[in-house]
């Protein structure tokens, strides 16, 4: 699941729904006692006096509305103020006793300090406002994107705010221009790569998002502070591709050390590198094997790669492809109801449209989700790339392999039924601050991971294809690449950010092992190198499918699926070590 982020140091999984038709009452525990009583009022401070006020343009997006006028310090000066106070609130936080607080609460508490200490991590060891100049150029298009994007606010208060922001945003690339320190080759590729659909975004969209005002003078404003976001995003495209680019020779690689307390801060996993990829290997050979498998029951007289070849050819023209992502809804609803999978708490369903702009060079698919304090704007957005219009033949061919009709049912699995979409719905239920708030990837990623290959175990190819044997393999066949494609993942965040692997031996292992197209391993190697944990998506799988395991031997043959996935979905996005505890009530490992 994909977010704009604006420095990459808070995770911020923010998936609730304005008020909805809930099935059951909360299942969120109140406070215990004293204890939960005032660390709850303590993490009320840390999002109200730092977390908001240092991220107003995450603010924006959690429905919180006061700073859609700022944004954010991306001066030296800011990033130091920064650090200084996050260092205070973990000395605050750290203070207090974990064994004062019950079950639940002692889960947030390790929730804020991990984001505190990872957010620690990001600004003062891996540094990406050092190193990477798409962090100021991108960063700045997601903050204009949260206040054209929804309608929370007439467009003439939207707009006001906008302009007040768009004032700030040519300070932020000269911040930029003194942050940035040799940085990597690649990133400063990524951002020049970017820009030009960041500007064409400020010049279109973004106008025609606000048409619609029609006070003169203010719009008179806005077309000035707009012309001079333009103008300073040309001139930092000049600057990163004349002075920038040629003495790019910094390393994006975060190396073990950052790496192991990256995990750890982020996903509560403490497991060492080397036993993580041994982990991952296995499960990939077991995939592979299982491809190969079903890859012979379809046609035993050709390879396994050319019955992936025949499947990435068979995918629907570029016009025509969130029209069929659309038109899975319908059976992938069906079957959940049908079939007892989950609780799905409304039948409002999410919006299909094109990847914004500054996100299109490193995701293929992304669901972008109301936070959990809008109260107005609450639609969902499945975001979907499409090919760029001037491509060449052979590149759109190779870009849209991805999208063969069964890889498209497993991605409509993953974004929406019933991966991050539902997760969404249910987090209305989590009536606790600062789990809507604070999260882990390995819970909402991995969830989604999950969905892939449970719905296919629990019969959704019999459902869908009842009396074609040929479908249901390709279906499989589908979430199987999808599976693999995660699995490379794994081996190759580790092994690039190590020093264990080139990027071109990265591109290459997502083609050989990963089973993907020279043009997804390109896209999916550019985003390893500043998303290095991108392992979450099977770790997390593998953690829930252990966690399901083992709450089936606890129940015996109590165990019920849906009451499964249901009482899973109340712990919020927290790390599945925190959920463990919590519906296992041990603090038994993960994997």
């Amino acid at each position: 699941m994909n977010r704009p982020s604006l420095r990459g140091s808070i995770l911020c999984l923010l998936l609730a729904l304005a008020p909805l038709a809930i099935a059951a009452a909360p299942a969120t525990p109140p406070p215990a006692g004293a204890g939960d009583r005032a660390f709850l009022q303590l993490a009320d401070r840390y999002f109200d006096r730092f977390y908001f006020p240092t991220n107003p343009s995450t603010a924006t997006s959690d429905g919180i509305h006061t700073y859609d006028g700022k944004l954010e310090d991306y001066s030296r000066n800011g990033i130091d103020a920064e650090v200084a106070a996050l260092k205070d609130w973990e000395s605050r936080v750290s203070a207090v006793n974990p064994d004062g607080l019950s079950e639940y609460v002692r889960g947030d508490r390790d929730l804020v300090l991990d984001n505190i200490r990872s957010t620690l991590l990001t600004l003062q060891t891996i540094r990406p406002w050092e190193k990477n100049p798409d962090t100021y150029s991108s960063g700045i298009t997601a903050s204009a994107f949260t206040l054209m994007e929804r309608k929370f606010a007439p467009p003439e208060t939207r707009l006001r705010d906008l302009i007040s922001r768009e004032k700030q945003m040519p300070a932020a690339l000269q911040a930029a221009r003194a942050n940035l320190k040799d940085p990597p080759k690649i990133y400063t590729q990524i951002a020049l790569e970017q820009l030009p659909g960041l500007i064409g975004f400020f010049q279109h969209d973004v106008p025609s998002a606000f048409a619609d005002v029609g006070d003169a003078a203010l719009k008179n404003q806005f077309a000035e502070s707009n012309g001079a976001v333009i103008k300073a995003l040309g001139d930092y495209q000049a600057w990163l591709k004349n002075e920038v680019l040629p003495k790019s020779n910094g390393d994006f690689r975060i190396g073990a050390d950052a790496f192991r307390k990256k995990l750890q801060y982020d996903e509560m996993v403490d497991l060492p590198l080397d036993k993580l990829v041994t982990i991952d290997e296995a499960n990939m050979k077991a995939n592979q094997a299982e491809f190969a498998k079903v890859a012979h029951e379809l046609d035993p007289k050709k390879t396994p790669r050319q019955v992936l070849a025949e499947l990435a050819a068979d995918h629907p023209p570029p016009d025509k492809l969130l029209d069929t992502f659309r038109s899975t809804f319908d059976t992938l609803i069906g079957f959940i109801d049908s079939h007892h999978i989950i609780t799905i708490p409304s039948t409002v369903r999410p919006t299909l449209e094109e990847t914004p702009p500054f996100m299109r060079a490193i995701t293929f698919a992304s669901m972008d989700t109301p936070g959990p304090y809008e109260t107005k704007a609450t639609t969902a957005y499945f975001n979907v790339t499409l090919p760029e219009k001037d491509w060449p033949k052979q590149r759109v061919d190779e870009f849209m392999a991805q999208f063969s009709y069964p890889v498209i049912t497993s991605v409509a699995t993953h974004e929406a039924y019933p991966g991050h979409y539902i997760q969404f719905l249910w987090m209305h239920k989590v009536h606790d601050r600062v789990r809507k708030l604070l999260g882990a990837n390995t819970n909402a990623e991995g969830w989604a991971h999950y969905c892939e290959q449970m719905m296919l175990d629990e019969g959704l190819a019999q459902y869908e294809f009842p009396k074609d044997r040929r479908q249901q393999l390709l279906l499989k066949l589908g979430q199987l690449q999808d599976a693999l494609l995660r699995n490379a993942r794994f081996i190759v965040g580790i092994k690039l950010h190590t020093g264990q692997m080139t990027m071109d031996q990265a591109k290459e292992f997502f083609v050989r092992e990963g089973y993907q197209s020279p043009a997804v391993g390109e896209v999916e190697t550019k985003r390893g190198t500043s998303d290095p944990t991108y392992l979450y998506y099977t770790l997390g799988k593998l953690e829930i499918l252990k966690l399901r395991a083992d709450v089936e031997k606890q129940e015996g043959a109590n165990f019920n699926l849906e009451k499964f996935h249901d009482d899973f979905m109340q712990h919020g996005f927290a790390p599945i070590a925190i959920v463990r505890r919590e519906m296992l009530h041990d603090d038994s490992p993960v994997l």
